[in-house]
């Protein structure tokens, strides 16, 4: 990969970043509520298009009724429909919930996967997805790039990359590979307390004097 413009260029630069967002953020983890790696498939499957907050609502009404793959696959996709209404594409994920835990039974014995290629092949699920599991439930050394990652790379300058899978190519040159699950939960915190989307609270962020903000317009680098 060519060297990206820029703070990426600065590897001086790039580390002190990653210190004060460990400083800001220690211990991270996701914030979807799980106790087992099927939990976390279930919860990340539910959270394309819907806010962690909303997933932890819903996934109790699922492990309550349905607790592991083994139960999720004896019921219809109906069924799941009526838990996960209050879900963004809720008819969309029942299907693939339900198909991913007859994969389980069928294919692993109910046990989750430990590879990206074979995470990759239950319904739902994709590379981020698939990244999620890996870092979280087997300590792969992975990054997720979901929107709040792909939206911080690019301001950074750690990334010009237009799809998801160009940009963690990205973030995998530039950042150690030792650090690749914290920097993901790090970007995805600062993504979603200051550096959001709309009206990003430049002002009052921490890594002000060394980020470029990339695609950050004049009028929103301050909010009140």
């Amino acid at each position: 990969m060519d060297s990206m413009p820029g703070i990426a260029s600065k590897t001086g630069a790039v580390e002190e970043i990653l210190n004060i967002l460990s400083a800001l953020y220690p211990h991270p983890t996701t914030e979807l509520i799980h106790e087992s790696s099927w939990q976390l498939l279930v919860a990340t499957i539910l959270s394309a298009q819907c806010t962690d907050k909303r997933v932890n609502m819903i996934t109790p009404r699922i492990f309550s009724q349905f607790p592991n793959p083994e139960d999720l696959a004896k019921t219809t996709p109906q069924a799941v429909e009526e838990l996960i209404r209050d879900c963004g594409l809720f008819r969309t994920k029942a299907r693939n919930l339900v198909a991913t835990a007859e994969l389980l039974v069928t294919n692993y014995g109910g046990q989750m996967p430990a590879t990206r290629e074979q995470l990759m092949e239950l319904p739902g699920v994709g590379r981020k997805t698939a990244n999620v599991i890996l870092a979280n439930c087997f300590d792969v050394d992975a990054i997720a790039v979901d929107t709040h990652v792909f939206r911080l790379a690019h301001r950074l300058g750690w990334s010009d990359a237009k799809d998801v899978q160009g940009t963690e190519e990205d973030l995998m040159e530039v950042l150690p590979q030792n650090q690749w699950r914290d920097a993901h939960h790090w970007l995805i915190y600062h993504g979603r307390r200051i550096c959001v989307a709309k009206n990003p609270d430049c002002l009052n962020c921490r890594l002000k004097n060394l980020c470029p903000k990339i695609g950050v317009n004049a009028s929103r680098k301050a909010r009140p």
